[in-house]
């Protein structure tokens, strides 16, 4: 025996899409977070250079990489030329680097900038902790708060400035639970 039903295919379809968007909006109402409050100051020209990857959260693009590293140089067209490396594994592991393309897409927000891999891919690089009068440190992120970074200018830093950075991180509504500490040898 054959069942009719009054629902069809559309009512069955919007029921659905109602469902997911009313979840969606839930979900990123409860937990939708300010933006990150960026330094204020900025000098690109005193942040190009070498810096050692402290600590960060583990993504399957640098999952394996120790001894990471991230280098910045200006280009001739202003830009920043980044390259990113590291050893797959351990420290004597296989060297493998990834360039990419950086800039400052506002002048009047020094600490936001764009990151381009690949020609194709482009994310936020937020600069939202800063040794200003050194520049020896610094916390970069994004506002989902699924990046992070904790970069020194030396392979370790000491336990009170790292918990100083942690500090920072968790007053801009970091939960560094999946922190993980990356191992460095000077480069």
């Amino acid at each position: 025996m054959k069942m009719k039903t009054w629902l069809g295919v559309p009512v069955i379809l919007m029921l659905l899409v109602s469902a997911v968007i009313t979840t969606t909006s839930c979900a990123t109402t409860s937990f939708a977070q300010d933006p990150l409050d960026l330094v204020s100051e900025l000098d690109l020209q005193r942040y190009l250079g070498q810096w050692y990857e402290v600590a960060r959260y583990q993504h399957t693009f640098e999952k394996s990489l120790v001894g990471a590293t991230a280098e910045y140089s200006l280009r001739d067209d202003g830009q920043i030329q980044v390259l990113n490396s590291g050893f797959r594994n351990t420290l004597d592991g296989k060297y493998a680097s990834v360039k990419a393309v950086a800039w400052r897409p506002d002048d009047s927000i020094p600490g936001a900038l764009k990151v381009k891999f690949f020609g194709l891919f482009t994310s936020d690089y937020l600069v939202f902790g800063l040794d200003e009068v050194d520049y020896q440190w610094a916390l970069v992120g994004n506002n989902s708060r699924d990046f992070i970074w904790f970069l020194s200018r030396t392979p370790e830093v000491s336990v009170q400035l790292l918990d100083h950075m942690r500090d920072i991180a968790i007053e801009q509504g970091y939960d560094l639970s999946e922190l993980y500490l990356v191992p460095q040898k000077s480069r």
